[in-house]
């Protein structure tokens, strides 16, 4: 029985450490692909050899004296004792002293780096945590996001980060992210964190924190809320697209554009009718006159997007159906009829409201 144990426990040890190594592309701190996060890797690789280093040597040291002292039979006595040896305690006070000085230094070089505002050309980027999806307020280009943060490649990016507060409906636009919080209500804490870009910083009520972000080649990096927040926490993801500058400022003009009216008679049409009886009380759509109220996503082009609901969906048709029957059912911890509530649509209107919403592009 006791060996069944032993093999069982091992099994589960073996497989933690498997699952540990199982190799995760899009979220790679070791991989970093700006300016602040090569920073941050620069600064952890040394201190990681210098940690491994102490650690073989004092737990070497530590195996060596059990091994060698142990007790045996016919041992007499203790150990020599070597308590006010003047040279051994000197050198293993200094040298500590020393080791924690040269991680220090480095260390709190990086940290004023990393926190120095860039002068120049810098995109600034208003982050407000919401439960539970993340929104990108660009207050110098009037566009509003939702789920994915799109930059231009090569240029540093400046973001301040929020809480929402007080539940949906209850926040204006964030054209400001120290107005937003200064609204704060009975939020609580996220941690806003793409590992390839830069580093981790928490997003706390009351207040204004700032994290800078920069990627030096296309590509979409992953990130997540890494701050227990709520029952949704896990699904509180984004993704960071980085776009040579042509791409991206052809995205900022299409962002600044009005969404379409869908033409009268069609599904579509419809579709705008339910919205506008449904959806307006939470989620603006610019352009449309009724849907202007904020708490929920901006939806004004919502399909310009690859991810919905904290891009835990992919934007597909199929899935914007499936959320719009019932929201709690496909991500946890909604709390239907306070956020995003089951309205309890038919069939006919969840067509013609996907219909819609497929037009928002």
């Amino acid at each position: 029985m006791r060996k069944l144990s032993r093999l069982v426990l091992g099994g589960i040890a073996l497989a933690l450490v498997v699952a540990a190594c199982a190799p995760n592309a899009s979220q790679d701190s070791l991989q970093p692909a700006g300016p602040y996060a090569e920073k941050i890797n620069n600064l952890f690789r040394p201190v990681f050899w210098i940690a491994t280093l102490v650690f073989f040597v004092v737990e070497g040291l530590l195996l060596y004296f059990v091994v060698r002292y142990r007790h045996r039979h016919g041992r007499q006595g203790i150990p020599p004792q070597v308590h006010g040896n003047q040279r051994l305690e000197i050198a293993w006070t200094i040298l500590p002293a020393l080791i924690l000085v040269g991680v220090a230094v480095p260390t709190v070089s990086t940290i004023y780096d990393l926190a120095a505002q860039p002068t120049g050309r810098v995109l600034n980027v208003s982050v407000i945590g919401h439960q539970w999806w993340w929104e990108f307020d660009y207050p110098d280009l009037r566009v509003n996001t939702a789920n994915e943060l799109v930059i231009p490649v090569g240029q540093p990016v400046y973001l301040s980060l929020c809480v929402a507060g007080g539940g949906y409906g209850k926040q204006p636009a964030p054209n400001d992210c120290q107005e937003v919080s200064e609204r704060v209500g009975d939020s609580v804490i996220h941690s806003f964190w793409v590992p390839e870009l830069g580093g981790k910083q928490d997003v706390v009520p009351g207040r204004t924190n700032h994290l800078l972000i920069q990627a030096d080649r296309p590509g979409v990096y992953t990130g997540q809320c890494a701050e227990f927040c709520g029952l949704s926490h896990a699904y509180m993801r984004f993704r960071v697209i980085a776009q040579p500058r042509d791409e991206y400022d052809a995205w900022v003009r299409a962002q600044q554009a009005d969404a379409p009216t869908p033409a009268g008679g069609s599904l579509a049409a419809t579709g705008l009718e339910v919205f506008n009886g449904q959806c307006i009380a939470c989620h603006a759509v610019q352009g449309n006159p009724q849907a202007v109220n904020v708490g929920g996503p901006n939806l004004t082009h919502l399909m310009s997007r690859g991810c919905f609901a904290g891009c835990i969906f992919d934007m597909t048709r199929a899935n914007l159906a499936r959320w719009l029957d019932n929201p709690s059912a496909v991500k946890g911890g909604v709390p239907g009829g306070t956020w995003m509530p089951d309205y309890n649509l038919t069939d006919e209107q969840i067509r013609a409201l996907v219909a819609y919403l497929m037009t928002l592009r």
